[in-house]
């Protein structure tokens, strides 16, 4: 009974987030929280698991609302506009080869293996370039957190940490393999952004024959010189800081780099870095209040469904709805399918993104696939990489994730947009990378 509370919980969640009909702190409040009651837990329960939900997000909560303060006020002097313009000249006003490039930052952004920091350092430089191209924000979504994905087999990375704690080995050792899965899915997605890309392209073509206007490559020489005349008037803004360039972009690799190298809470380095840009760039109290009144709104507004995202994750795994699930999932499969099980989950490995937390699913999942695959002489090792790269690919596609909470607030965009946008793509490469995994050895049936 648990299971199906549990499960009916995270579908109307999900189709509510899809259809866009209710804001997402509605969904993620009251649906839990009824959830919750069903299951028979008392008001006093539920707000245990508040806490402890809420309490493991706040760090993220309030690491976005300083992120969106430091990353405005370093849009308003103007930090971003030379790479953005540098970008458009590099490309002639290519998008595929913006699509392909955003791949390649992505992976490299993501060499540390947080989501947060890679979505911090990547959606604010590029989001303006799609935007000046004319390109659906949602691609720059889908690319990023694809190339994050595959990214994250790094040992380092979360998922690989929680396979190696259950299965008792070397996370080095666990992660070798999948180094030649991880190269082989960076160049698909690049193949994937070109297609894209193109697509884009021609979308972006037809909107300009409707006289919306465009950065086409065959119209690029006149649309670069408007883009030239926008970015003059811009820079005559008295937001903008031309002759303190090289200080904030000094700034800006010093927060970065410190978030990479977590010497100090992310929340922490953000703060520190809007307490200096201020003042550095707006010397009158009255004008930094300005900011702050600017950018402010939109950072609390997303802090408040990473909370309520938290309460959600909280009373969830407070309940053990999503543990109950992952139990009972094995239960209800046909004898026949058992000795192929680790295949089957790494199938739909995508899917479950969006019914189980990372934690649920490596904690909870695999060792129970892994002893019925033991069962059938499956080597441990097979099961753990079945279900690692069938379902990593759709780690910021899942509405658990509180990093792709803080990309789509970077970003202004909505979950279920962007889950009708990326979830297809992301689950079809998801199956290409298990299938070839199975052909090169790495996974054994």
């Amino acid at each position: 009974m648990l299971s199906i509370i549990g499960l009916i919980t995270i579908v109307i969640i999900v189709a509510l987030l899809i259809s866009g009909k209710v804001s997402p702190i509605v969904g993620l409040v009251l649906v839990p929280v009824a959830g919750a009651f069903a299951a028979g837990f008392s008001f006093d329960e539920i707000g245990v698991f508040f806490t402890e939900g809420t309490t493991k997000v706040a760090s993220v909560a309030i690491m976005f609302i300083f992120a969106i303060l430091f990353f405005g006020i370093m849009q308003d002097v103007g930090l971003f506009d030379p790479l953005i313009n540098k970008m458009i000249a590099i490309s002639r006003g290519n998008v595929i080869a913006v699509a392909v490039a955003t791949v390649i930052i992505a992976a490299i952004a993501h060499l540390d293996g947080s989501g947060a920091s890679t979505f911090l350092i990547t959606i604010p430089a590029l989001l303006p370039l799609y935007k000046r191209l004319k390109m659906n924000p949602y691609l720059l979504l889908l690319l990023v957190g694809t190339a994050a994905a595959i990214m994250n087999m790094v040992p380092w990375a979360g998922p690989l940490g929680r396979t190696a704690s259950v299965l008792d080995v070397d996370v080095t050792e666990l992660w070798r393999p999948l180094i030649q899965i991880q190269i082989i899915g960076l160049v698909l997605l690049i193949i994937i952004a070109v297609t894209l890309g193109y697509r884009e392209k021609r979308l972006i073509a037809k909107k300009a024959s409707l006289g919306e206007g465009t950065m086409e490559e065959g119209i690029f020489e006149d649309t670069l010189a408007e883009a030239q005349v926008a970015a003059t008037v811009a820079e005559e803004n008295n937001l903008k800081r031309p002759k303190l360039l090289w200080i904030n972009a000094l700034l800006a690799i010093a927060v970065i780099g410190v978030l990479v190298w977590g010497i100090i809470p992310a929340g922490f380095a953000f703060m520190i870095g809007v307490s200096i840009a201020l003042p550095l760039n707006f010397p009158k109290v009255q004008d930094q209040m300005a900011r702050i009144k600017e950018h402010a709104p939109g950072g609390i507004m997303m802090a408040t469904i990473i909370l309520a995202a938290g309460s959600f994750l909280g009373i969830l795994n407070g309940t053990n709805m999503l543990t109950s699930i992952a139990t009972d999932l094995v239960t209800v499969l046909p004898a026949f399918v058992a000795p192929y099980l680790h295949i089957i989950i790494g199938v739909f490995g995508v899917p479950f993104d969006l019914l189980l937390s990372t934690d649920a699913y490596y904690f909870a999942l695999l060792p129970i696939i892994d002893q019925v695959a033991l069962s059938f002489g499956v080597p441990s090792l097979s099961t753990a990489y079945a279900m690692i790269i069938g379902n990593i690919i759709g780690t910021f596609v899942s509405p658990l994730s509180p990093a792709l909470w803080l990309a789509l607030g970077l970003a202004g965009l909505e979950m279920g947009k962007h889950i009708r946008y990326s979830f297809m793509i992301m689950w079809g490469l998801s199956i290409v990378l298990l299938i070839i995994a199975v052909l090169l050895g790495v996974i054994v049936i």
